[in-house]
């Protein structure tokens, strides 16, 4: 079985288009997609005792920027921002829950 293929991105302005396979449309600023980063050194995470610790993270213009992305299997997506942070892996299903929330405010 053949798994299906991953939604198509297209980087408009500072805006990233996500056409989902089911003919919907998402559109997310850069600068949302940064500041809701799910890594552990963005988010935090938790230690034995289940407290999170969130480091302190500078952003600048630079973290706002787009450079590149991969594909993580059929899964979700990882971009690669200005400021070199990649370790953040958006799962499709965080970016559906992103995309409601945005549409809920």
């Amino acid at each position: 079985m053949n798994p299906l293929p991953a939604p198509q991105l297209q980087l408009i302005g500072t805006e990233l288009a996500v056409a989902w396979r089911d003919g919907s449309e998402s559109y997310f600023s850069l600068e949302l997609l940064r500041r809701a980063c799910p890594c552990a050194t963005c988010g935090g995470e938790a230690d034995v005792l289940g407290r999170i610790e969130i480091p302190v993270n500078e952003l600048t213009e630079k973290s706002f920027e787009l450079t590149g992305y991969e594909f993580v299997g059929g899964y979700g997506w990882q971009p690669t921002w200005g400021d070199g942070h990649r370790t953040g892996i958006y799962s499709w299903d965080f970016l559906k829950r992103l995309d409601q929330a945005q549409a809920g405010s």
